[in-house]
Protein backbone atom coordinates (compact mmCIF):
# COMPACT_ATOMS: atom_id res chain seq x y z
CA UNK A 1 0.00 0.00 0.00
CA UNK A 2 1.30 3.40 -0.93
CA UNK A 3 0.37 6.75 0.58
CA UNK A 4 1.18 10.35 -0.13
CA UNK A 5 0.65 12.33 3.05
CA UNK A 6 0.47 16.12 2.86
CA UNK A 7 0.21 18.39 5.86
CA UNK A 8 -2.54 20.87 5.00
CA UNK A 9 -4.31 23.91 6.40
CA UNK A 10 -7.42 22.76 4.55
CA UNK A 11 -8.45 20.18 1.97
CA UNK A 12 -11.64 19.10 0.26
CA UNK A 13 -12.81 16.67 -2.38
CA UNK A 14 -15.79 17.16 -4.68
CA UNK A 15 -17.67 14.78 -6.95
CA UNK A 16 -19.98 16.22 -9.61
CA UNK A 17 -19.90 19.61 -7.87
CA UNK A 18 -20.82 18.15 -4.45
CA UNK A 19 -18.32 18.40 -1.58
CA UNK A 20 -18.05 14.86 -0.22
CA UNK A 21 -15.16 15.39 2.20
CA UNK A 22 -13.62 18.45 3.82
CA UNK A 23 -11.11 19.11 6.62
CA UNK A 24 -9.20 21.98 8.13
CA UNK A 25 -5.72 21.45 9.66
CA UNK A 26 -4.44 17.92 9.24
CA UNK A 27 -3.40 15.47 6.54
CA UNK A 28 -4.55 15.04 2.98
CA UNK A 29 -3.76 11.37 2.30
CA UNK A 30 -3.82 9.76 -1.10
CA UNK A 31 -3.85 5.97 -0.65
CA UNK A 32 -3.28 3.29 -3.27
CA UNK A 33 -3.74 -0.42 -2.61
CA UNK A 34 -1.42 -2.79 -4.42
CA UNK A 35 -2.07 -6.34 -5.63
CA UNK A 36 -1.30 -8.65 -2.73
CA UNK A 37 -1.89 -6.05 -0.02
CA UNK A 38 -3.56 -7.30 3.14
CA UNK A 39 -5.02 -5.82 6.30
CA UNK A 40 -1.47 -5.82 7.68
CA UNK A 41 -0.45 -3.31 4.98
CA UNK A 42 -3.49 -1.17 5.77
CA UNK A 43 -2.70 -1.31 9.50
CA UNK A 44 0.93 -0.32 8.90
CA UNK A 45 -0.12 2.74 6.88
CA UNK A 46 -2.87 3.75 9.31
CA UNK A 47 -0.53 3.52 12.30
CA UNK A 48 2.09 5.61 10.51
CA UNK A 49 -0.44 8.23 9.42
CA UNK A 50 -1.89 8.55 12.92
CA UNK A 51 1.51 8.68 14.59
CA UNK A 52 3.53 10.93 12.29
CA UNK A 53 5.01 13.82 14.25
CA UNK A 54 5.26 16.61 11.68
CA UNK A 55 3.38 19.43 13.40
CA UNK A 56 5.40 22.12 15.14
CA UNK A 57 5.63 22.29 18.92
CA UNK A 58 6.21 25.46 20.96
CA UNK A 59 9.88 25.42 19.85
CA UNK A 60 9.00 25.18 16.14
CA UNK A 61 10.24 21.57 16.03
CA UNK A 62 8.28 18.93 14.10
CA UNK A 63 7.31 17.02 17.20
CA UNK A 64 3.50 16.79 17.38
CA UNK A 65 1.05 14.31 15.87
CA UNK A 66 -2.46 14.73 14.47
CA UNK A 67 -3.95 13.81 17.83
CA UNK A 68 -1.71 16.33 19.63
CA UNK A 69 -2.96 19.20 17.45
CA UNK A 70 -6.56 18.07 17.00
CA UNK A 71 -6.02 17.53 13.28
CA UNK A 72 -8.14 15.56 10.83
CA UNK A 73 -7.50 13.35 7.81
CA UNK A 74 -8.97 13.56 4.32
CA UNK A 75 -8.42 10.06 2.89
CA UNK A 76 -8.74 9.67 -0.88
CA UNK A 77 -8.27 6.44 -2.80
CA UNK A 78 -5.75 6.89 -5.62
CA UNK A 79 -4.94 3.83 -7.72
CA UNK A 80 -2.58 5.88 -9.89
CA UNK A 81 -0.03 5.79 -7.04
CA UNK A 82 0.74 2.29 -8.35
CA UNK A 83 1.42 3.48 -11.91
CA UNK A 84 4.49 2.09 -13.62
CA UNK A 85 5.79 4.69 -16.08
CA UNK A 86 9.27 3.24 -16.61
CA UNK A 87 8.53 2.09 -20.16
CA UNK A 88 6.94 4.14 -22.89
CA UNK A 89 4.74 7.15 -22.32
CA UNK A 90 1.55 5.53 -21.11
CA UNK A 91 1.75 4.21 -17.54
CA UNK A 92 0.34 0.82 -16.69
CA UNK A 93 -1.61 0.12 -13.54
CA UNK A 94 -1.29 -3.66 -13.29
CA UNK A 95 0.16 -3.38 -9.78
CA UNK A 96 -2.95 -1.60 -8.50
CA UNK A 97 -5.37 -3.77 -6.57
CA UNK A 98 -8.80 -4.39 -8.07
CA UNK A 99 -11.50 -2.07 -6.68
CA UNK A 100 -13.22 -4.90 -4.79
CA UNK A 101 -9.95 -5.48 -2.90
CA UNK A 102 -8.80 -1.87 -2.61
CA UNK A 103 -12.00 -0.38 -1.21
CA UNK A 104 -12.18 -2.62 1.90
CA UNK A 105 -8.47 -1.99 2.56
CA UNK A 106 -9.06 1.78 2.43
CA UNK A 107 -11.93 1.29 4.88
CA UNK A 108 -9.54 -0.53 7.23
CA UNK A 109 -7.14 2.43 7.11
CA UNK A 110 -10.02 4.79 7.90
CA UNK A 111 -11.34 2.66 10.77
CA UNK A 112 -7.93 2.32 12.45
CA UNK A 113 -7.27 6.06 12.30
CA UNK A 114 -10.75 6.83 13.63
CA UNK A 115 -10.26 4.32 16.47
CA UNK A 116 -7.37 6.52 17.61
CA UNK A 117 -9.78 9.44 18.05
CA UNK A 118 -8.85 11.22 14.82
CA UNK A 119 -11.63 12.55 12.57
CA UNK A 120 -11.49 11.13 9.02
CA UNK A 121 -13.31 12.35 5.92
CA UNK A 122 -13.08 10.50 2.60
CA UNK A 123 -13.49 10.88 -1.10
CA UNK A 124 -15.88 8.67 -3.02
CA UNK A 125 -14.47 5.43 -4.35
CA UNK A 126 -14.56 4.78 -8.12
CA UNK A 127 -15.61 8.32 -9.07
CA UNK A 128 -13.90 11.23 -10.77
CA UNK A 129 -12.87 13.47 -7.87
CA UNK A 130 -11.53 17.00 -7.72
CA UNK A 131 -9.22 17.61 -4.78
CA UNK A 132 -8.41 21.06 -3.44
CA UNK A 133 -5.79 21.59 -0.74
CA UNK A 134 -3.31 24.01 0.71
CA UNK A 135 -0.09 22.17 1.56
CA UNK A 136 1.40 23.58 4.76
CA UNK A 137 5.18 23.79 4.98
CA UNK A 138 5.18 22.26 2.45
CA UNK A 139 5.34 18.89 4.18
CA UNK A 140 4.84 15.82 2.00
CA UNK A 141 5.66 12.29 3.17
CA UNK A 142 5.79 9.20 0.95
CA UNK A 143 4.86 5.92 2.60
CA UNK A 144 5.01 2.36 1.26
CA UNK A 145 3.98 -0.61 3.39
CA UNK A 146 6.43 -2.81 1.46
CA UNK A 147 9.19 -0.31 2.19
CA UNK A 148 10.37 -0.17 -1.42
CA UNK A 149 11.32 3.48 -1.00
Amino acid sequence: MRCVIQKVTHASVTVDGETVGKIEDGFMVLVGAQEGDTEADARYCAEKIAGLRVFEDENDKMNLSLKDVGGSVLLVSQFTLLADARKGRRPDFIQAARPEVAEPLCEVVKAIIEAKGIHVETGRFRTHMKVDLLNDGPVTILLDSRKTF
